[in-house]
């Protein structure tokens, strides 16, 4: 039999602050044989996101970068799983996975079939009718319970998760404002339905709210954290819900570790108390029991036309790297994919 060699990408060394290519090495690994009830899968689409910065803290050097992908089976030996049939996993920045019959059998392995796309591209598994688009309806609709009439703030407006909740908030019947870092990516926003959109870079926050909310916002969609906050708190009206999603401004500041104390959280005890604010931070993993709803709903929205997305696809294994520290440029509109 011919052996598989896998191309994997690892952690080389610990950024400080923004990641630089230096900080991963490629390497190429041999995949053990494929035995009973294992499976053998080639990469299509891989992903980059920002929260694989903050992952890239907690794994060790020379581990195999984190992340997910839509694979194709090239090998197997399980029924369950034949040559052909398309994945979602989360083995990580490599060409070829060996997946074993005994990982396969565990619960919490996060494998799944890739949802049956029809003609939409396949790298949706791993965007909109994928773990982002989970992220944005379960994080959106059930933290924040929009009402219709009410005025919503998201920020990062223009990524994966920000644009599919700028979507569903108009579904839902509110004003949405959204904030996003490029006037091309605030155009964009704003052909998704945003009522106001504005590049942070160049508008000054607290005044842009205080005209397009002198209402103030009753849902904070927050992907950004840090400064960008502070500056919205003051126009948070009482009861707001605060759906803590990402902190991407501050993910290559090593001082703000989990654990971490803060003394420049915006969300003071004070504000908490008199504006009886509800703020609840998340990770999507919390409805895994009903992804596939979720999946189904918003597949159901994207060919309705409900839900639009846009891609930026790099072209190459080689490319992840630079994928990925594009993330904290600005370079993306919408999801973030490589394709090999």
């Amino acid at each position: 039999t011919v052996m598989t060699v896998a191309k994997v990408w690892k952690l080389l060394r610990q950024p400080v602050g923004r990641p630089t290519p230096e900080n991963f090495i490629c390497v190429e690994e041999q995949l053990p044989p494929c035995d009973d009830g294992d499976v053998i899968t080639e990469a299509e689409y891989l992903s980059v996101d920002p929260y694989m910065r903050y992952k890239i803290r907690q794994i060790p050097l020379n581990s195999t970068m984190v992340g997910s992908q839509v694979a194709r089976v090239t090998e197997s030996k399980n029924p369950q799983w034949p040559v052909g049939s398309l994945m979602v996993h989360y083995q990580g920045w490599r060409t070829h996975t060996h997946l074993s019959s005994k990982f396969l059998q565990t619960k919490d392995n996060n494998v799944s079939p890739l949802p049956d796309m029809g003609n939409l591209p396949k790298s949706l598994g791993i965007g909109v009718i994928g773990m982002p688009g989970i992220t944005a309806y379960f994080g959106f609709l059930e933290i924040c319970q929009p009402k219709a009439g009410e005025t919503v703030l998201v920020n990062g407006a223009a990524g994966a998760v920000g644009s599919i909740v700028v979507q569903i908030a108009k579904m839902k019947g509110c004003k949405v404002i959204a904030f996003a870092g490029s006037d091309e990516k605030v155009a964009w926003v704003k052909e998704l339905g945003a009522d106001y959109a504005f590049n942070y870079k160049t508008t000054n926050i607290g005044e842009a709210l205080s005209q397009a909310a002198p209402e103030n916002i009753n849902c904070y969609f927050d992907n950004v954290g840090g400064q960008f906050s502070a500056e919205v708190l003051p126009h948070l009206a009482d009861l707001c819900r605060v759906s803590v999603c990402g902190a991407i401004s501050t993910y290559n500041d090593d001082s703000k570790d989990i654990g971490a104390v803060s003394l420049t959280s915006p969300f003071s005890e004070a504000t908490l108390i008199w504006k009886q604010l509800r703020v609840e931070g998340f990770l999507c993993y919390r409805w895994n029991d009903r992804w596939t709803e979720g999946l189904k709903q918003l597949q159901h929205w994207v060919l309705e036309g409900k839900i639009k997305y846009k891609e930026t696809v790099f072209h190459g294994f080689d490319k992840m790297p630079s994928a990925f520290i594009g993330l904290f440029d600005g370079e993306n509109i919408g999801k973030a994919v490589v394709k090999l």
